[in-house]
């Protein structure tokens, strides 16, 4: 660069400085940046080496570009400088502005530090303001944006070594190496963001390809799962709406999956599981409850749930689990019907009467206060009632036994001999008439097949809602509920007349006759006293009756 003074600098100068300046903008890489601004020095400012000393994440300088000579550069770029080392250089010598000149008067001080160095030969100055091989002139580089440069944080040094007219720069060369160094931090700090920019969006990149992967295999396993999955809306208006449905699902509903879009869980479950399904937490819920299929059928499933958020906390959903336990509830419920019911019959067991009978009575005190209650028998909260022939419906437990007794209707017995129109919970305890004979000249094959006649029998004859029951051996038991006096005793008329009809086994036609003691039931007793008092009619009534009149021979 030529040291004339400003108004004789030639235009030509201007336009190298010019070009070697947009050359620096022009480099794609860091590394390209750091190269052309040390060759810039070297080709546009008029100096020999040019090296460029650039700040490292650690602080210290690393040598990252050299120019004007191989030998030296070969020899110390890469090399490293303490922070340390350069701050001491760049407190010493002359200000020229934002540049720093150490002459060789000084500099013999810094021969022996750590800051990478090429050493240059010559002769000594012979005038003033030649340049001496020992002079060091650096121009410091600041993040652009700060008023005045020098005020911002340092980026990097420019080194430059050996004017080609071997003078020192005059005020017009070094205002043109301090404005390269300026616009230099500048093409270093837009490389760096470029560089930061371009390894952002390969980190995005690689993030992106490693979420739709996972989306890939998220959706893979939610569309092929063996078993039901479903994705719900969470909170707002649309709380609990079905989104996305997968195959196992759909098929388990009978139902396709646009037409599961227009459903939520609580408009496809069982009406007597919506309070089961609204108690069953969101995170980490789990239940079992009874959904309904398009054929207007149901089935049990286990349904867990867990929740699923978007990215960067966005919306959160739903992600329902549904396993279909059908053939569980299948086996559960027939383990309980055999633990209820007597296997020979099929009609409910001994066990299982006392529950239903005990579940109609409630205990009071003795203290004189009936309105009180002093226990509810254990079998009150029983989670199934049947009808007549020992079929199941749900009985929805959940209340606490003095909530059940608050909505129990106390079970009241007739008095006196006459009917006095009260209707109560009549107990006929049957017994058969001249069994043990069939069972001594036929066989037990032979009596079972009449025990299960019998109760077919039984069975037909009582109203729905009655309980007909095998106590064991040949005692039967109806509980019927709503009955008079005369009505019960027509009720046993009735029965014993099915009973007393021809039974054919084998070809062979075998009579049974009946005795039937009626007893009622009322709050206050226990199941075991209600069945006693009808046992104990039932002996009276066979006892009165001749012995040809209790069989039919």
């Amino acid at each position: 660069m030529e040291t004339e003074s400003e108004p004789y600098v030639r235009l030509a100068t201007l336009r190298q400085l010019h070009t070697v300046m947009a050359d620096m903008n022009t480099a794609r890489s860091l590394a390209d940046t750091l190269q052309t601004v040390a060759d810039g020095v070297v080709n546009g400012l008029g100096y020999e080496l040019a090296c460029v000393n650039l700040v490292r994440p650690d602080g210290d300088l690393v040598v990252a570009a050299f120019a004007g000579n191989s030998a030296a550069e070969a020899l110390i770029t890469g090399r490293v400088g303490s922070r340390t080392s350069w701050e001491r250089r760049l407190g010493m010598g002359e200000s020229w502005g934002d540049l720093r000149f150490i002459p060789h008067t000084e500099g013999w001080v810094l021969d022996e530090d750590d800051v990478p160095q090429w050493y240059t030969d010559g002769p000594a100055p012979r005038f003033e303001d030649e340049w001496h091989p020992s002079d060091r002139l650096f121009a410091p580089m600041y993040t652009p944006g700060v008023s005045g440069g020098s005020c911002g944080e340092l980026i990097g040094v420019l080194s430059v070594d050996r004017p080609r007219n071997g003078r020192r720069p005059g005020a017009w060369g070094r205002e043109a190496l301090q404005m390269y160094a300026f616009q230099a931090a500048i093409a270093i700090s837009n490389a760096r963001l470029r560089a930061n920019m371009q390894r952002a969006l390969v980190r995005l990149e690689r993030e992106q390809q490693a979420l739709r992967a996972s989306e890939e295999s998220f959706r893979q396993a939610f569309e092929y799962a063996p078993s039901g999955m479903a994705i719900a809306e969470m909170g707002g208006d649309q709380h609990g709406r079905i989104l996305r449905s997968n195959d196992a699902l759909c098929r388990l509903l009978g139902r396709p999956a646009s037409a599961m879009r227009r459903y939520s869980f609580s408009d496809l479950v069982h009406p007597e599981d919506i309070g089961t399904l609204l108690r069953t937490s969101a995170e980490g819920g789990r239940a079992e409850l009874r959904l309904g299929r398009r054929d207007g059928t149901y089935v049990w499933v286990s349904l867990r749930n867990s929740v699923v958020a978007d990215a960067a906390d966005g919306p959160r959903f739903l992600l329902s689990h549904v396993e279909d336990i059908e053939d569980r509830k299948r086996r559960e419920l027939q383990l309980a019907h055999r633990a209820a019911h007597d296997a020979l019959t099929g009609l409910p067991n001994s066990a299982e009467l006392r529950t239903r009978l005990s579940a109609r009575l409630c205990q009071r005190q003795q203290s004189g206060h009936p309105g009180e209650i002093e226990s509810i028998d254990a079998a009150y909260g029983h989670p199934a009632a049947y009808d007549a022939n020992g079929h199941g419906f749900d009985f929805r437990p959940g209340a606490d036994l003095l909530d059940a007794y608050d909505h129990h209707v106390h079970t009241i017995a007739p008095e006196g001999e006459r009917d006095d129109g009260t209707k109560g919970l009549a107990v006929l305890f049957c017994d058969l008439d001249g069994f043990k004979s069939i069972n001594d000249r036929f066989g037990h094959n032979a009596g079972d097949a009449v025990l299960i006649e019998v109760a077919r029998r039984l069975g037909r004859a009582v109203r729905d809602g009655d309980t007909v029951a095998r106590l064991g051996g040949d005692e039967f038991v109806v509980l019927a509920d709503g009955l008079g006096k005369a009505d019960a005793a027509d009720l046993a008329v009735r029965l014993r007349n099915e009973i007393i009809q021809p039974i054919r086994v084998d070809g062979r036609g075998m009579r049974v006759g009946a005795s039937f003691g009626i007893g009622w039931a009322h709050c206050g007793m226990t199941a075991d006293e209600v069945l006693k008092s009808a046992d104990e009619r039932m002996y009276i009534e066979k006892r009165s009756r001749p012995k040809q009149h209790r069989r039919a021979g």
